[in-house]
């Protein structure tokens, strides 16, 4: 592996080292790999930890909730008792600010968006009969956050993040200043593709917003709330404590499932915010459905018993997780660093690693892999409307390959940010 930077070769170097990247790529080729890593999935290990959930609850159990309500009947739409307990501590939430729904948050964000446009909320104008409607979209993001935006034809406005979170200066601008901004999407535990933590100081900024439009929430998905990497993780300021402290109770909406916990597929996701905000939420869900899967909420409850349960049963997917990332941020550092050409976070939790290649090559790395055998997330698809303007985020999802097969994704990886940016420099 050459040692020099890229910048300090000679046209002759730089040419002899194309050629070799190029013979290294087509020797991959030639394997004919079939690796996918465009999403962020739990690997077959790690479904497997959970398989005794299914014997949770047995045919002979007891399947009455602790406040008596039949587990197997219709009802009981917020969810069981038991289980908004177990969200709540995991959240810092209060039990009667928690809805637990079926085993998707997105299906609960879509809903918040769907009666907003539909009926509208906090007694405003529904979004639909409005001119224009925005929201703020911290980038690099979550391409699902800006399907559900896109879907309801709603404006999106990126907003640059660093290691502390979003921008809060351009948020509060915006926020405070223009009523056709109805919300902002949030990913503050290890987000989602950098794996940042949003700071204490931003989490209160976010709570100290005066929205200049009464309708304004932040959808705070705290999808990786309790996935570490490490014995010692950050423990920031919840958006539930500092919107108490900063009297705006009602400005936030907050989700979290067990989706990565235990089954994808057969999860349960709950939703955190005012009791205002829920009685308007009932209102609206209360016509589309009577009830969520309450056997599958009284399944979790039993099987974890409590969140302290949960918090500890994560350390067995970070046993298998951390090994992954250790491939991929090892490869990195020993084949691209060296290099000077790219750069990448380094996450302590989550399921994601971005990375930032050279200016305009992200599309072509994405492409190269693709015909080498490796299938990545788009590129341009951690940015509003898949359009990153500098063609450089590519989002690495180390989680569902076995660690052989992400070793040799990670060495194909490599050979194609180092042939993207040579192709950029010999011409």
């Amino acid at each position: 592996m050459e040692k020099k930077l890229l910048k300090e070769q000679s046209a002759a170097e730089l040419a002899d080292l194309l050629q070799k990247t190029k013979s290294a790529y087509d020797a991959f080729q030639a394997k004919k790999l079939s690796l996918n890593m465009a999403r962020g999935k739990p690997g077959p290990e790690q479904l497997a930890i959970s398989l005794p959930l299914m014997n949770a609850l047995p045919s002979d159990a007891e399947m009455i909730s602790e406040t008596g309500d039949d587990c197997r009947n219709y009802g009981v739409l917020t969810g069981i008792s038991e289980a908004k307990k177990l969200f709540a501590d995991i959240l810092g939430a209060k039990p009667e600010e928690v809805f637990v729904g079926g085993n998707s948050s997105l299906e609960l964000m879509f809903a918040c968006l769907q009666i907003a446009y539909v009926k509208g909320i906090a007694g405003c104008t529904p979004w639909s009969r409005l001119d224009k409607v925005k929201f703020l979209c911290p980038v690099p993001g979550y391409d699902r956050h800006f399907a559900l935006t896109e879907y309801f034809g709603v404006e999106m406005i990126p907003v640059p993040t660093d290691d502390n979170g979003p921008d809060m200066a351009m948020v509060k601008k915006y926020v405070e200043n223009d009523e056709t901004v109805k919300g902002i999407w949030c990913v503050p535990i290890y987000a989602n593709p950098s794996g940042i933590v949003y700071s204490d100081e931003t989490v209160r900024a976010f709570a100290a917003l005066k929205p200049a439009a009464k309708d304004f929430r932040i959808f705070w998905d705290n999808a990786y709330c309790i996935h570490h990497l490490t014995d010692t993780p950050k423990q920031p300021l919840t958006i539930n404590q500092a919107c108490a402290e900063a009297g705006s109770e009602g400005m936030f909406y907050q989700f979290v499932s067990t989706s990565k916990v235990t089954f994808p597929g057969a999860g349960v996701a709950a939703m955190n915010t005012a009791k205002a905000n829920l009685d308007e939420l009932c209102k609206n869900l209360g016509i589309q459905t009577i009830g969520f899967d309450k056997l599958n909420q009284l399944r979790h409850v039993r099987y974890f018993g409590n969140a302290d349960n949960m918090r500890a049963y994560m350390k067995k997917h970070a046993a298998i997780l951390k090994p992954k990332f250790d491939i991929v941020l090892n490869t990195l550092e020993q084949e691209i660093a060296p290099l000077g050409i790219a750069s990448w976070t380094k996450p302590e939790g989550g399921y994601f690693v971005s990375f930032n290649a050279p200016k305009g090559t992200a599309k072509r790395i994405v492409q190269l892999c693709k015909e080498g055998g490796v299938t990545l997330t788009g590129a341009g698809a951690t940015y509003p409307y898949k359009n990153d303007p500098d063609d450089s985020n590519i989002r690495i999802a180390p989680t569902y390959p076995v660690c052989e097969e992400l070793k040799q994704a990670m060495e194909l990886f490599c050979i194609c940010v180092r042939l993207a940016a040579l192709e950029q420099l010999v011409k």
